[in-house]
């Protein structure tokens, strides 16, 4: 995506130069601080960020996870080779830097030894001031799906040991957080083996179970999102197969074990797989993916309380926050709430950081006042200075309001014309096979006039053969010793 598009989103901040990995980005115009995502004054709308330091080398399929104002960044892939590294956007600089990190010594490993191999594909979450980092496809695949931990504190790495019967090795599975367990479903295994299967570490005693389920699961898929909410339910939206991408939202409750289909409302979300989650309250933000025809251009938010999914913003369709593979991270400065997607495929291999300030803000208590507390205003005056707040709030929602349906009306106008330009190529394609039945039709029709020239000469034919029997019997009754001796052609009388 050119970046005067990126521009137009965010004219007020400084151009960003953003060179390949490698070399250092460029920043004009001021110090780069945490300030800077405290300054974007849009709601709903990608900004590019920028950043100082060396920047990761680009990729996707990697993992991403916030701690103390500080997103790391795991592995991934680049032009299809693994990524083993791990980098860190400081939010409160917004500078990258590298991790060197090593691994907790065992009896059997050196100190200097590094188990985070490297890997696509793979699961981070956080449980509580460590990292964990389960599943991802790598270049030596091991039997079973095996948990890593990793201590940002001591730059540490350190493989769990688990009780119970681990699930297989897997990439593209979703792992999430729900209260004390973590939940895998789904992903890709040996063989390019689509899975379903849904298996539940208990993080307190470290054990794995595989529970039996009720109801109807999702297809085996792999590059889905999943979402955990009331601490209690389990969401699965979309992914894809190897001859398909969904769009379907499925439920399990993780108490009795059961899977359903939730009645959605609201848009129509495009099936789409590679895309990215994450929840805020009741709010579930989806962003990036794609199909077999396009990159996935809204940014999509699903209420989780009534299922009801409207498009929170549109990009065009190469823009980085569209891209396959990238990740999403929520961060929340002075009670405002940011998501941060980074990396990502769409095109070409992306290392670029941009931030969406999210409208939806938690709900304010409103104010009690004292009389002793007006300081010479009268209970009138605090009534016209709440009047006024009511009608401008009623102001910004009719502006919200109207920026919704605008958002939603070029949705419709962008999916319309996508569906005409369908409808072009059907028509264009009835056009050519009404031209090749007309062939056919002809074709058939120089054959039935063959095959009744066909009937006429047979019956010439046969007409001939009876005239020249009926000429050889009076021949042979006329002359019968003399064709008894010389014997006939046509005949054979012994």
């Amino acid at each position: 995506m050119g970046s005067a598009i990126l521009n137009s989103i965010a004219p007020e901040e400084p151009k960003v130069v953003v060179p390949e990995y490698g070399e250092t980005a460029d920043i004009q115009d001021k110090e780069v601080s945490m300030e800077q995502l405290c300054s974007i004054s849009t709601y709903d709308q990608w900004t590019p960020l920028s950043v100082s330091g060396q920047l990761p080398k680009p990729r996707y399929k990697h993992g991403a996870v916030v701690i103390q104002q500080k997103m790391y960044v795991f592995g991934g892939n680049h032009n299809g080779r693994y990524l083993g590294d791990i980098q860190v956007l400081d939010f409160k600089t917004l500078s990258w830097s590298k991790l060197e990190a090593k691994s907790q010594a065992e009896p059997s490993e050196s100190a200097g030894a590094v188990p985070f191999s490297a890997c696509a594909g793979h699961s981070v979450i956080q449980w509580g001031n460590k990292i964990l980092c389960l599943a991802g496809h790598t270049r030596e695949p091991a039997e079973s799906l095996s948990v890593k931990e990793f201590d940002p504190q001591t730059c540490t790495w350190s493989t769990l040991r688990t009780y119970g019967r681990s699930p297989s090795s897997r990439g593209g599975q979703s792992v999430t957080l729900v209260g004390d367990t973590l939940v895998v479903f789904g992903g890709e295994g040996h063989g390019r083996s689509l899975l379903n299967d849904l298996h539940i570490l208990d993080l307190e005693t470290m054990t794995w179970d595989e529970f039996e389920t009720t109801g109807t699961p999702p297809s085996p898929r792999s590059e889905h999102a999943a979402a955990c909410f009331a601490e209690r339910y389990l969401l699965i939206f979309g992914g894809g197969s190897h001859s398909t991408c969904f769009s379907d939202l499925h439920l399990l409750d993780t108490q009795t074990m059961e899977w359903s289909r939730p009645k959605q409302q609201g848009v129509t979300p495009e099936s789409r797989a590679g895309h990215a989650g994450v929840t805020i309250g009741e709010y579930w933000f989806i962003t990036g993916g794609g199909n077999s025809r396009k990159g996935v251009s809204d940014t999509l938010v699903l209420n989780l309380s009534t299922y009801e999914w409207s498009v929170l913003t549109n990009l065009e369709a190469r823009a980085p926050p569209v891209s396959e593979g990238s990740s999403l991270v929520m961060h929340t400065i002075n009670g405002e709430n940011f998501l941060v997607s980074f990396g990502g495929y769409s095109g070409r291999y992306s290392n670029q950081a941009y931030a969406l300030k999210a409208s939806l803000k938690p709900s304010v208590p409103s104010q009690q006042i004292n009389e002793s507390d007006t300081n010479g205003f009268s209970p009138l005056s605090v009534a016209e200075n709440s009047s006024r707040k009511v009608i401008f709030e009623i102001e910004e929602l009719k502006d919200e309001k109207s920026l919704r349906l605008k958002q939603e009306l070029t949705g419709l106008e962008n999916r319309n014309a996508e569906l005409t330009e369908e409808l072009h190529l059907v028509q264009d394609q009835l056009s050519i096979e009404q031209t090749r039945a007309s062939k056919f039709e002809n074709e058939i029709s120089d054959i039935q006039q063959r095959l009744q020239k066909m009937d006429t000469l047979e019956k010439e034919i046969e007409s001939l053969r009876y005239e020249l029997d009926s000429t050889v019997s009076e021949e042979e009754s006329s002359s019968g010793n003399e064709l008894h001796r010389s014997r006939g052609f046509w005949r054979w009388n012994g």
